[in-house]
Parts: C-alpha cells; sequence; structure tokens
C-alpha cells in the first residue's frame, strides 16, 4: 500500500487534521487486482459522531476519577519527555517482559534497523510539517521547531495527562509491542474511558495500521450491535505522524490471567463459554472472507477482570492448598487484525505465532481459514491445562510434536510436504525426526509431548465431546480440518456443563 504523498503535508497547518481514505482497485506487475487505499486529508467533524460516543467499557464496579488538572505548556511537556526516556517513570512503565518462552517470529513487521543506520525514521518525522502542540495551550515560537514527540524508535512518547488529539487525555500505559504503545486514556468530550493504540511514526507501521482501520471498519459496518464479540473501533486518526486507533476500554488479555493464576487451567464450563465465543467471533471474520491469522491469548481480552479467589488441593501433598482465581465473568472479546488477510489478497508466507501456528505454514503449502481453525484447537488446550500445548522455536521439532500429539501425518498431505520442504522428510514422506545434529534436550521434549487423549484424558461425556472437537481442529490436513462454523454445532456445545472449580 502505497504511503501517503509528502506534497499533501507541505503546508503548515494550525490545527490537527483527521486523515480519511478511499478504496480504488488497481492491477499490480503480476496481474492481480488489489485494492488501494488513498489516503486524504479532511477536517474533522463539527459535531461528534456516533461512532465515539460510549457507555464505559470497562468493570461496573470501577468508577474513573475525575480530572482538573491544568493543561501543560509546550516547554513542560518536552521537558517531562526528555526525563522519562532518561529514567522510566514508575506510573508509566509498560508490563514486565513475559516469562514464557516465546519465539519472536512474529510476521506482522519485520524487525527495525538501529536508528542511527536507518533513515526512514528521520524521513517519517521530517515529511510531516504540520504538528498540533502536545496540549491544548497556545504554542511557543514554531520557527524553531516543535519539541519531538518520539524516542529513538520512533515510539510516541507518553506524558501523563498528554492531551492526544485535543480530545483524548492520557492516563497510563497499558502496553508496548512492535507496533507501537496502547494507552489507556479519558476521552474528555464523553467522559468514558477509552484505549488507544498509538503506532509508531515509521512507514511500514503506518501502512499496515491502515489495513487495521480498514477491517475494523468493516467489521463494525456489518456488526454495528458487536454481537460477534470482535473488539469495535470508536475513532481513528493521524497525531503527529502517529496513526491512533481509538477503542472500547476492556480488561487483561486472557494470557496474563493465566499467568497471574500460576497457569492454573480454566474450570471447564468457562472453557465452553470461550469456545463458543471465539468459534463465533472466527466464524463471523471468515464470513466477511477475511483470516485472522494469529490467534492466540494475548489477542483475547477478558470484558471484566473481576474474580473470587478460592483455596484447592495441592496435587500430592496432603492438607496443602493453594489460591485459586475464578472468573466472575467470562465475555471475551477477540482483538489485534492488524495481521488480518482477505481471502483474495497477498497472503504471506508465515503468519501465525509459533505456538499456533498449523502445520500447513510450516510447510509452506498455503494457508487460508483451516490455519484460525488450527490455532483455535491449540488455545482451546491451553485453556484446559493451563499451558502451551507445543513449546518450541524448530520447525521440526515442531513437526515432530505435532505427531506425538496427533499420530502420524496422512500420507497424502506428508507427500505433500516433502515436496514443498523436502529437508524435513526422508525417503517415503516420513518426517526426518530426530536428524543427527538434534540435542539431547530437543529429543527430551519431543518424548516428553504426550497424545493428545493423555492431555484430555476422555474420563467422562464431557471430555470426550471436548476432546474430539480438539481432535478435528488440530487435523493436519487443512482440507479434512473442521470449519469452525460446523465446530459450532459439535456436540460438545450441546452439552450442560455443572459449575467447577
Amino acid at each position: 500500500m502505497p504511503t501517503p504523498p509528502v506534497a499533501t503535508r507541505k503546508r503548515k497547518r494550525a490545527h490537527q487534521y483527521t486523515v480519511s481514505y478511499s478504496e480504488v482497485q488497481e492491477v499490480d506487475s503480476d496481474g492481480r487486482l488489489r485494492e488501494v487505499i488513498i489516503i486524504e486529508d479532511t477536517p474533522p467533524p463539527p459535531t461528534i459522531s456516533p461512532a465515539t460516543t460510549h457507555n464505559g467499557a470497562f468493570s461496573a464496579s470501577y468508577q474513573p476519577p475525575m480530572y482538573s488538572a491544568p493543561i501543560r505548556t509546550r516547554a513542560r511537556a518536552a521537558a517531562e519527555a526528555q526525563a522519562l526516556s532518561a529514567s522510566s517513570s514508575s506510573g508509566l512503565t509498560a508490563p514486565a517482559p513475559k516469562k514464557r518462552k516465546r519465539e519472536h517470529d512474529e510476521v506482522r513487521a519485520p524487525a527495525t534497523k538501529k536508528p542511527a543506520a536507518s533513515s526512514q525514521q528521520s524521513n517519517a518525522v521530517a515529511e510531516t510539517k504540520s504538528w498540533d502542540s502536545r496540549s491544548a495551550a497556545a504554542t511557543d515560537d514554531t520557527s524553531k521547531g516543535p519539541p519531538s514527540c518520539d524516542d529513538k524508535e520512533g515510539h510516541y512518547i507518553i506524558i501523563p495527562d498528554d492531551m492526544i488529539y485535543r480530545r483524548y487525555r492520557t492516563v497510563r500505559l497499558l502496553g508496548q509491542g512492535t507496533f507501537g504503545k496502547v494507552v489507556e486514556a479519558l476521552d474528555t468530550q464523553t467522559n468514558n474511558r477509552v484505549a488507544i493504540k498509538i503506532i509508531r511514526a515509521i512507514p511500514k507501521y503506518r501502512d499496515a495500521s491502515k489495513i487495521e482501520v480498514r477491517v475494523l471498519q468493516k467489521l463494525k459496518e456489518r456488526d454495528p450491535l458487536n454481537r460477534n464479540k470482535c473488539i469495535h473501533l470508536l475513532h481513528w486518526f493521524d497525531h503527529r505522524n502517529h496513526i491512533c486507533i481509538v477503542t472500547e476500554l476492556l480488561g487483561m488479555c486472557v494470557y496474563d490471567f493465566l499467568k497471574e493464576n500460576d497457569f492454573a487451567p480454566f474450570p471447564r464450563h468457562h472453557i465452553q463459554d470461550f469456545a463458543r465465543q471465539l468459534l463465533g467471533s472466527v466464524a463471523f471474520l471468515h464470513e466477511l472472507r477475511l483470516i485472522h491469522t494469529d490467534l492466540k491469548p494475548e489477542n483475547i481480552l477478558l470484558v471484566h477482570n473481576d474474580y473470587r479467589t478460592i483455596n484447592v488441593q495441592i496435587p500430592g501433598k496432603r492438607n496443602a492448598v493453594k489460591p485459586k482465581r475464578i472468573l466472575e465473568s467470562t465475555d471475551i472479546r477477540l482483538i489485534d487484525f492488524g495481521s488480518a488477510t482477505f481471502e483474495q489478497e497477498y497472503h504471506s508466507t508465515v503468519v501465525s505465532t509459533r505456538h499456533y501456528r498449523a502445520p500447513e505454514i510450516i510447510l509452506g503449502l498455503g494457508w487460508s481459514f483451516p490455519c484460525d481453525a488450527y490455532s483455535l484447537g491449540c488455545i482451546l488446550v491451553e485453556f484446559f491445562t493451563g499451558v502451551a500445548l507445543y513449546q518450541t522455536h524448530d520447525n521440526l521439532e515442531h513437526l515432530a510434536m505435532m505427531e506425538m500429539v496427533m499420530g502420524k501425518m496422512p500420507e497424502r498431505f506428508a507427500r505433500a510436504g516433502a515436496r514443498s520442504k523436502p529437508e524435513f522428510f526422508r525417503e517415503g514422506a516420513k518426517l526426518d525426526w530426530p536428524k543427527a545434529k538434534a540435542s539431547r534436550q530437543s529429543k527430551k521434549d519431543v518424548r516428553a509431548t504426550r497424545p493428545l487423549a493423555d492431555v484430555i484424558p476422555p474420563h467422562d461425556a464431557i471430555n470426550r465431546q471436548f476432546l474430539n472437537l480438539v481432535q478435528k481442529l488440530l487435523t493436519f490436513d487443512p482440507a479434512q480440518r473442521i470449519t469452525v462454523r460446523d465446530a459450532l454445532n459439535h456436540p460438545y456445545f450441546q452439552l450442560s456443563i455443572p459449575e467447577e472449580i
């Protein structure tokens, strides 16, 4: 998707403008018809849009405080930004890195080079000649240029009580990733709290974010009442060269709840609720010919964090108990459409976070809607056990673990894989595991991987049906894998599961 032309931003403007776009179709160099977004600068609407009004998406038991902090000058904001970049503020420190062993191979965007060796970042800042102040106060002498609002990586510097787009007052940093930062903010027009995803001021991330905006607008257009439980777009705009995406403020992600609960599994009736909602959300995406491609517990948010604590017996220890959190509500939302892909548009070679990646992706056989179903199968097993089904960072080891869980690959699928990735197979389309160079630990990890029937012991009707559903979702061959829509009609969802702990 082309970067907006520099010429549209040469003229100095006194106010920040909303970026709108139109969609056109053109034929690319390969002769394929593709949709392209044309960005246009247009003034903001004179009145508030219905899409920006929202009745609090946070817990009803949590009441946001009223803000009366004075608006600060640009000089003060710049000084605070420099102080924050030198030493992190405890109130705005990003959450500690996860201890979970994860692979940094997500393909949402490649790793950026150091700023000193790249001109992309300086160009991204230089091409924007129009800046609004960090606050709504009068600006200083603009002949000296505005103070920088970005750090050396192109991330927006978060300042307490900073006014973004002359409307949103920052409260705290919620998280930071490759794409940018997510902050909690107060919408001064509605007095509701919202979440703002602030994209890095780097062209490739800006371009990707416009695709995400396009997807979110499509979802809201087709499901205005949000019956399908995908994150709802409230507003988006371009603020000081950062695309900002405003959404409802929700609770923590499901992975963080698992981690804070000492990776204790969810009760089985909660898993059924989660499964029904997730399959429904993804089925809605697939009906729109959209593939999420990055389904994982980190991209599933709880609507409310409220829980109660009970004591449970520690296995193998007499009279020993430990606390366990039980959610009061299982209402969830599916988020992060930055990697979502329409079926008819360009498909990256590799998608999905490693632990939830389907075998056809690893084998380079192409992918489509079934890869989302496979990811959901991995997620449901993780809800049942508390830990990820596959803990690996190596393709061949990953495939070997899949065979331990699901049995040998079907011959037709294995032969297709051998043609695409011959380095993973030996004669007869058999997986070439273990190779001579495989480490002792790698061999041990594969041997320790249990068959699915051991992971989900079928000792009662609930587990038997759940096991059957997961087996259908984790089928090797995507052509034989159950669709998410058919999965919603599985007998598992006809069961009445009693409340458990």
